[in-house]
């Protein structure tokens, strides 16, 4: 992922209310986006993989054990490093895995039964689905309100194991994270394969656009 410029805890850089729309569009676009994988089941990103093992052992909600997980990982980010923390990652955190099952909820309502099963549907919506995924996390991140902890951890380890680039810590990071959810259940795909591995560079570029174009 790309790096994120350091701020105090909850503060409001300028343009504050335009950075909060970004931000909350971006949550949005980034729910949307994982309603469409989530439906056509050719994986997710690593984070939502281990929600969804953590759903099948569970049986709650999408959104609330994505909940769960970053309150985990929140913890270690209220521990070591506070200056991630801001709107941004109370958007990220609390919402995202509900708004991803509210336009999950919006399919099952709008579309027919078996819709999502056809082969030509699901790699048909594999490119919007993943590009809705990328796009609102660039956005929510070219912001600067603050990462989610799942975002932020990789920066604050790198930060303290200098042998390790933010790019290998990044990696094995999101790896990890696929790993736990393959074993606890959760969907592995082409999609979880393709953001382990490719998601940073092109969530940097996207950033770097957004950012110029709202921000500069």
């Amino acid at each position: 992922m790309p790096s994120t410029k350091r701020i105090t805890c909850f503060s409001r850089p300028r343009p504050f209310l335009r950075r909060l729309l970004t931000m909350v569009l971006g949550v949005t676009v980034q729910g949307f986006g994982l309603s469409i994988l989530r439906a056509i089941d050719l994986g997710v990103d690593p984070c939502s993989c281990l929600t969804q093992g953590v759903v099948s052992r569970l049986g709650l909600s999408f959104g609330t054990c994505q909940l769960l997980c970053h309150l985990v990982t929140f913890a270690f980010v209220l521990r070591f490093d506070m200056s991630y923390i801001g709107f941004g990652t109370v958007g990220n955190m609390c919402f995202l895995g509900y708004i991803s099952d509210f336009f999950t909820w919006i399919w099952r309502l709008a579309l027919p039964s078996g819709f999502f099963d056809r082969t030509a549907v699901r790699w048909g919506l594999l490119l919007p689905g993943l590009g809705g995924l990328l796009f609102g996390a660039a956005a929510y991140m070219c912001s600067g309100l603050g990462s989610s902890p799942y975002d932020a951890l990789p920066f604050i380890i790198s930060s303290r194991v200098k042998r390790l680039s933010f790019r290998s810590v990044r990696m094995l990071w999101d790896l990890a994270f696929m790993g736990a959810g393959f074993v606890l259940g959760g969907s592995v795909g082409i999609v979880t394969v393709a953001v382990a591995f490719f998601c940073g560079p092109v969530v940097a570029w996207m950033q770097g656009k957004l950012t110029r174009c709202l921000f500069t």
